[in-house]
């Protein structure tokens, strides 16, 4: 490493000693703000006016409100009632009990105890699957209808009354529905179903409302707080959480009974609880009968609740039916994967001739896939060259191959990759200035049918580029490699799961080092502890310094690399203010004249978006020294480096062309991008600095990562390495925590997550 004045410019003293306590994994779920102002998605509103065009937003959530429908009747479809997993007591036993009686009608609560549990309701028939329906091109997006206008001005009046911002009134009437003024004057704790407000704000609402009525004891804010609480979790990434936590997590909020607050959102089908076993024997099924959801239909007998007159131990989670259908649905459609025959595409000795063309690193990889139909692929950057390889072989083959990423950057580089053009670490379109959609569908490959390579949200949405469907429904193709698998949430990878067509192969691939997705779940994770199905480790390194520098973080070791070409260099901070200071003059001067790479092809990633230097006071600092400008386009200006916030989780970097009566105009992956004025606040942000969540899965020529004093209790290993692992060429570290880095990168892993995939696959494995 480095601190040479040619690129520093001044060396500074040694930083303030840092924080000495290390920071620790929480299993508190994450708040709204801590969600804004740290790790995780930005959120995009729907707002804006009627169009009769679906947008990309809408699109995507059209489709998996469908998906979610066909997971429901794929449920229903299957014969008699889940076996129970374990016997209860106490607690747990009593909300066992209440859910069956309450979901099969019977009222009140408090009577279910004593009934018994009603018969199996009858199978439905399988259903078959839809045709895909059209959906709008991404490259001309339109915001989501918004609520009537006189319902949002019911709503204001309402939130005036309580004391609640105007500014909320929109939010609420969308979140609420029809009859919104009147849900909150019955209900006013039904504040806390809009994004970013609080127990203590929605009890402020209620007390302004109801008068000494508001009382913290009062069921329907013991209903809100637990689906609050279920939603913070889901932002922090569990996709349940543990009956004990949830209940210590109400205690918090002042919710006096805390399994009162519970039983009653299971009544009232707020939530849902699951019995998991946790000494499940391994195997290769789904392991549904060892995890379960307590149901009406479950007759609840002693089957398998003892293994030889001994009880087996269970853990008890509540969470939203959202993710539980979504967790089965991905357990169900891996075991299908799994224990399926993929189609005889190629004969053996083709398969083999293509191992053997492919080279060691590949072989193994293209071995692997020609036997099953669900493989597991991990490495680091260099490691995409053996995908591109398998996607190239099997191409040849005859089969109609498609590889998918997580951002427009990661598609183009796959592509490139596939033609041969470009190595693992060359540039991609990280900075917004891709060639678009064009060079993204593949390359001839020995007159075969080109391998295809597009974007999982473009795959799942049917858009430009993608394979299509075919005409029950599924992927019009026969193998498909997901990269940046890391980054699938639950809901993404149930979606792409159950859209695969029987007998074809299946593919994830991924870096197992970097941060999780920024939806809930640990798919990749939990995939590879569960030991279903082959694994494939790569055995090719990065190259050079910063590989060897990221190589060591994903050992928990911070090792000084030579850097004889500037590769890798330090810039002590002491304060605040220094570390603005120092990244804007890296960026502007000393990165451009010391190593050749221009600012519009480097990135700046920070922790979070607030604090004394996050992103939004370093996009700042940034704008005006790189762009400046009145902003007179809600902030903006034309040439102003932005990322665009389509849906949840989803972070694609662009440029401002200009604006006019339709919206603020983008350039984003070489498309251009229309939002309308009513999004523009909610979905694009300045983008010169990033969060490591909104970088991962792109690269860029040069990276400036910024550790001001404050990011320590957001350091960990996974985030150090996805922020030191985006650079290409020069990484510079604006470092101002001193032993604090070495400390996390060392002690500190991933956050846990609660999930039930890994129970589900049979895996046993224990969070």
């Amino acid at each position: 490493m480095s601190t040479d004045p040619e690129t520093t410019e001044t060396a500074a003293e040694t930083a303030e000693p840092a924080d000495s306590a290390a920071p620790t994994a929480s299993a508190e779920p994450a708040t709204s703000a801590e969600a804004e102002d740290t790790e995780g998605p930005g959120k995009a509103e729907n707002a804006g006016n009627p169009s009769s065009e679906l947008s990309e937003a809408e699109a995507e959530l059209e489709a998996q409100r469908q998906e979610r429908e066909r997971i429901e009747r794929r449920k229903a479809a299957k014969q008699g009632p889940v076996e129970s997993g374990a016997k209860l007591s106490g607690t747990a036993a009593d909300l066992l009990a209440a859910v069956r009686a309450v979901e099969s009608g019977a009222k009140p609560v408090a009577g279910a105890f004593s009934e018994p549990p009603p018969a199996p309701r009858r199978a439905a028939p399988e259903p078959v699957r839809q045709p895909q329906r059209p959906v709008a091109p991404v490259a001309t997006p339109t915001a989501a209808p918004v609520p009537p206008e006189e319902a949002v001005t019911a709503v204001r009046s309402v939130l005036a009354e309580g004391g609640a911002p105007a500014a909320l009134a929109q939010g609420a009437a969308a979140a609420l529905g029809a009859g919104a003024e009147g849900l909150l004057r019955e209900d006013p704790w039904q504040l806390l179903r809009v994004p970013g407000v609080r127990p203590e704000q929605a009890d402020g609402f209620a007390r302004a409302l109801l008068g000494g009525e508001a009382d913290p004891g009062d069921e329907r804010r013991g209903r809100a707080v637990t689906g609050w609480l279920l939603e913070q979790a889901a932002l922090a990434g569990h996709t349940a959480l543990e009956l004990p936590a949830l209940l210590t997590a109400l205690g918090r909020y002042a919710v006096p009974d805390p399994d009162a607050a519970v039983r009653e959102s299971l009544a009232e089908g707020e939530a849902l609880v699951f019995q998991d076993a946790l000494d499940t024997p391994g195997g290769t099924g789904t392991g549904a009968a060892e995890s379960r959801a307590v149901r009406a239909d479950d007759g609840g007998g002693e089957d398998g609740a003892e293994e030889e007159g001994q009880e087996r131990p269970v853990r008890v989670l509540v969470g939203l039916e959202r993710y539980a259908l979504a967790e089965e649905s991905l357990a169900d459609g891996l075991g299908r994967l799994v224990n399926s025959v993929p189609k005889q595409d190629g004969t053996t000795e083709g398969w083999e001739r293509a191992a053997e063309a492919a080279g060691r690193s590949a072989a193994e990889l293209i071995r692997a896939v020609a036997g099953h139909g669900l493989v597991l692929h991990t490495g680091g950057e260099a490691a995409r060259q053996e995908t591109a390889a398998l996607l190239r072989a099997a191409s040849g083959l005859g089969l109609r191959a498609w590889g998918a990423t997580h951002g427009a950057g990661g598609r183009e580089r796959l592509a490139a990759q596939v033609a041969g053009d470009a190595p693992a670490g060359t540039a991609g379109s990280g900075s917004g200035s891709g060639s678009g959609e064009g060079s993204a569908s593949g390359v001839d490959v020995a007159g075969e049918v080109p391998p295809g390579a597009v974007t999982v949200a473009d795959l799942l949405s049917g858009g430009p580029g993608g394979p299509g469907r075919d005409t029950e429904g599924a992927f019009a193709l026969d193998l498909l490699l997901v990269l940046d698998a890391p980054q699938l949430d639950v809901e993404t990878a149930a979606l792409l799961v159950e859209s695969m067509p029987d007998g074809a192969r299946l593919v994830l691939s991924g870096d197992p080092g970097v941060l999780w997705s920024a939806g809930p779940g640990r798919v990749f994770a939990d995939l590879l502890a569960a030991k279903i199905c082959p694994q494939v480790a790569s055995r090719t390194p990065d190259p050079g310094p910063l590989g060897e520098l990221v190589s060591g973080i994903g050992i928990g070791e911070l090792n000084q690399v030579a850097a004889p070409g500037k590769e890798v260099v330090i810039v002590p901070v002491r304060d605040a203010g220094e570390a603005v200071h120092r990244t804007v003059q890296l960026v502007a001067d000393s990165v451009p004249r010391a190593i050749g790479v221009p600012p519009e092809e480097t990135v700046v990633v920070t922790p979070g978006h607030g604090g004394a230097v996050g992103t939004r006071v370093l996009n700042t600092a940034l704008k005006e020294r790189l762009n400046p400008g009145p902003g007179r386009f809600g902030g903006f200006d034309p040439g102003d480096r932005v990322v665009y916030t389509p849906g949840p989780g989803r972070a694609v970097p662009g440029r401002v062309l200009g604006a006019d009566a339709e919206g603020l105009r983008l350039e984003c992956a070489g498309l251009p991008v229309v939002v309308p004025r009513e999004r523009v606040e909610q979905v694009v942000r300045h983008g010169w600095a990033l969060t490591a969540h909104q970088a991962v899965g792109e690269r860029w020529p040069a990276v400036v990562a910024v550790l001001p004093g404050d990011a320590v209790p957001a350091l960990s290993r996974p985030w150090v390495y996805t922020a030191f692992g985006r650079a290409e060429r020069h990484l510079s570290v604006v470092h101002g925590v001193e032993q604090a880095l070495p400390r996390a990168v060392a002690e500190v892993g991933a956050k846990p997550r609660t999930t039930r995939l890994g129970v589900l696959l049979g895996s046993g494995t224990e969070r």
